[in-house]
């Protein structure tokens, strides 16, 4: 009869023990980053648009999470948070932009507490 010994028992052990980690989901290092956003990072439109809406990868905590809109020489325009119908996104209403360089910034906590931050940019070029 031929027995293990505790080495390969170990090895095997441990073994089992990442491969379990590495199968199993987990969410407790889940962030909410920037999925996609309209008007697009980086982009040129013609018209105004009627609101900004960010996309999340995570489910956000609306009271925690806000959007803003500054000119091209930092002033605040607009403000928005929370979309009610998607707790992915933020919606910042916006109106009568003038032809110029925008940036939108942006802070966020996810469900799980996590915060995350960012900011893009786009142009109004009509």
């Amino acid at each position: 009869m031929r027995t293990k010994s505790a080495a390969t028992v170990v090895l095997a052990t441990e073994f089992a023990i990442a491969l379990a980690a590495t199968l199993t989901p987990s969410c407790a290092s889940a962030h909410a980053h920037l999925d996609h956003a309209s008007p697009a990072a980086n982009s040129v439109v013609a018209e105004t648009p009627h609101e900004l809406h960010l996309w999340f990868t995570e489910p956000l905590e609306p009271r925690f999470s806000k959007a803003e809109l500054r000119s091209g020489d930092g002033a605040v325009i607009a403000t928005g948070g929370g979309d009610p119908a998607d707790r992915k996104a933020l919606i910042v209403p916006v109106s009568g932009l003038a032809p110029g360089k925008y940036k939108v910034f942006w802070h966020v906590i996810s469900t799980d507490t996590h915060r995350s931050e960012g900011d893009f940019s786009f142009e109004l070029k009509p």
